[in-house]
């Protein structure tokens, strides 16, 4: 925890142009964002919460956005004076970020280099590998459910969201700063890595023809796995697919599929030796 006993003093913004308030403006257009925040080298958080997990992580806090009437709600925070803490009214947030921000709080966290896929493997007996999950919603899930049920690390794939963007963090509470993760490219030939690094690699589809999760879980029971999950729609490409063992969730009549953050939770819950 990036602890301090000194507080920064708050700097009062008066306009939404400030230079100041810049990595904060249009927030609610995601492909703008992706591509600032990943040039940047920053990402946004919004809310308490947020603010208190990215205290406690590695990412360093650059600086705190709030609006006037809710500067209370850094009390007890333990803010670096490093930190610069931005107070505005409540208008100049809304031009500044596009939207009314209703928890009235703002921080702007700075990335950190990605670790090796080799590095977080040799740390890791459970991980998820994620193929072309563009929902930002649905990547948040997927972090909550990897925290939930032990996995060490999440590896995604170059088409997959930016788990730091800021509805991400908040659908995952937080678990997307906690749980450390990788981009495996090129793909889907890194999944190779997984192999050399002794993982069962177990890919979830709906297909008649794979295995019930329960009884792949029962089979692999004290081996390092892998398990693989793909978009909403068209799910995992086939060339992953015939790299992988399959795995499936069985359903009720009439249901072709899951969310694939729900699917995901009902795999790690066996793998991790909890089904």
């Amino acid at each position: 925890m990036k602890a301090q006993t000194d507080r920064p003093d708050p700097q009062e913004v008066t306009s939404p142009d400030d230079p100041r308030l810049f990595p904060y403006r249009d927030l609610k257009d995601s492909a703008l964002r992706r591509r600032a925040e990943l040039a940047g080298g920053y990402f946004v958080l919004e809310g308490r919460f947020a603010l208190e997990v990215a205290l406690e992580s590695p990412y360093p806090l650059e600086s705190v956005l709030v609006i006037r009437r809710r500067l209370g709600v850094l009390a007890g925070l333990r803010i670096s004076p490093e930190t610069h803490v931005y107070v505005v009214e409540d208008q100049v947030m809304a031009r500044v970020a596009g939207f009314d921000v209703h928890r009235g709080l703002l921080g702007l966290g700075r990335r950190l280099p990605l670790a090796s896929p080799e590095h977080l493997l040799a740390a890791s007996r459970l991980v998820v590998v994620v193929e072309a999950v563009s929902d930002q919603e649905n990547l948040g899930a997927v972090f909550r459910n990897a925290a939930a049920f032990g996995a060490g690390s999440v590896f995604l794939d170059p088409t997959c969201a930016d788990p730091l963007y800021r509805r991400s963090i908040r659908v995952s509470v937080g678990q997307a700063l906690r749980v450390p993760f990788a981009r495996l490219e090129p793909w889907p030939a890194s999944l190779e890595v997984l192999e050399s690094s002794g993982f069962a690699v177990v890919a979830l589809t709906p297909a008649a023809s794979a295995e019930a999760v329960q009884d792949v879980a029962a089979m692999l029971d004290g081996q390092r796995v892998a398990v693989v999950v793909g978009g909403e729609g068209p799910g995992l490409s086939q060339a992953v697919l015939a790299r992988c063992r399959l795995a499936r969730v069985a359903m009720a009549p009439g249901v072709d599929s899951l969310n694939v953050a729900v699917a995901l939770g009902i795999a790690l819950h066996h793998f991790a030796g909890l089904g």
